[in-house]
């Protein structure tokens, strides 16, 4: 069975997005992660898998929710034609609005396929 990274926006490319966002540098990740730099640089590019418990630890290093690693969008924070949050000082926060049944639902279904992936290696195992 093979997984295949989602469609984008990809965790990957958020992880990499809130870290540029909140000045953070690869370097600095890679240390705060125990990689190397190119360890690291191959998560952001998507080139190794990362897993749940790596996803709560980027998570807290960013300061960010894990939804917020899983749903970023960063047309909505750019484009402020559309964004209240963006567009003028005194938004009050009453105006934000943040669908958490939607990042739940995405949530679980990134720990039902990280569940499936892992069965697959198992499986693999028990036929090698």
């Amino acid at each position: 069975m093979e997984i295949h990274q989602k469609e984008s926006p990809s965790i990957y490319e958020n992880i990499k997005k809130f870290r540029e966002l909140k000045n953070i540098s690869r370097q600095q990740m890679a240390d705060d992660l125990d990689l190397s730099l190119s360890g690291y640089a191959k998560l952001e590019r998507g080139e190794i898998d990362v897993t749940i418990s790596r996803i709560n630890q980027i998570s807290e290093l960013l300061g960010v929710d894990v939804s917020q690693l899983l749903n970023f969008d960063s047309s909505q924070i750019f484009n402020v034609n559309n964004n209240n949050l963006v567009q003028g000082v005194g938004t009050k926060a009453n105006n934000v609005h943040y669908h958490t049944d939607e990042y739940l639902v995405k949530y679980v279904k990134v720990l039902e396929e990280e569940l499936e992936r892992l069965k697959a290696i198992v499986q693999s195992n028990k036929n090698n």
